[in-house]
């Protein structure tokens, strides 16, 4: 069950009218205002004003704290989120009356756990105008040379994010998988791939190439030396989402309404 007892409402600075929607919910729900900047640690209950990224955030932080999340979203897709602003009261009462369900999510690793990720881990060059090569193994074995703008390894909930727009798979976040796509590799033949999720995955550059860069769910990102190996594998902390209870908020149903999954054209 949610405790509410520290619930710390975080709003997006850069967003207007994040911090009157904040102010708002904050009085419904006897909270403190924070932005990302100032993430408070004895917390047990966070909601999100903002958008997905916001959650994103919240989420690398709060994860090894076992905090759960919840969304309000005043971004364009808001897939991860469960409310709007006009719906703050009914929300506050879904939740403290039990409605809801708290969702582990399965996060990324890179470099034991310094680097995690709700949604992806993606490496790229550190030279805009210029593809990168880059190997890829799974365990120990090589599995694919790419040369490529980059190469994104995700989670099954970051798999409706930039791993779709780059041709990856929609994957159910109830899944143990792990999605790898290559970003415009100058190929035929390379695809995605959907292994494990205890597989582990290693990724290098060549020992002559310029340095690369990696970034955790397109926020936090790190230089890494061309003859560096990046070792990503699913990570020991699980994010915690909190889902309301309400018709068509599954995963599929969700897909329809935010992507227009399936609906054909009128």
């Amino acid at each position: 069950m949610l405790s509410f007892e520290k619930t710390v409402i975080v709003y997006n600075k850069d967003v207007p009218e994040s911090y009157r929607v904040a102010q708002k919910a904050a009085h419904f729900f006897h909270a403190v205002t924070v932005t990302p900047d100032s993430f408070p640690e004895d917390v047990s209950f966070v909601i999100t004003v903002g958008g997905d990224g916001t959650i994103l955030k919240a989420a690398r932080f709060y994860a090894k704290r076992n905090v759960p999340i919840f969304g309000i979203n005043l971004g364009r897709l808001g897939f991860l989120a469960q409310a709007n602003p006009d719906e703050l009261e009914w929300a506050e009462k879904k939740l403290k009356n039990g409605e809801y369900k708290i969702q582990d999510r399965m996060m990324l690793s890179a470099f034991d756990d310094k680097v995690t990720a709700l949604n992806d881990i993606v490496i790229k060059g550190d030279t805009f105008s210029r593809t990168s090569r880059l190997y890829l193994s799974i365990n120990g074995k090589q599995v694919c040379d790419y040369l490529a703008d980059g190469l994104i390894i995700s989670t099954p909930t970051g798999s409706t994010a930039y791993t779709l727009s780059a041709g990856g798979p929609v994957i159910s976040p109830g899944l143990d998988a792990v999605v790898i796509v290559p970003i415009c590799p100058h190929t035929l033949t390379a695809r995605p791939l959907v292994i494990p999720a205890d597989e582990q995955i290693e990724v290098s550059s060549c020992d002559t190439c310029s340095g690369i860069k990696l970034s955790a769910d397109g926020q936090a990102t790190l230089d890494i030396k061309p003859d560096e190996q990046i070792v990503i594998k699913k990570s020991k902390i699980q994010a915690k989402l909190v889902v309301l209870n309400r018709e068509n908020n599954g995963f599929y149903g969700v897909l329809r309404e935010k992507l227009q999954w399936g609906v054909a054209p009128r």
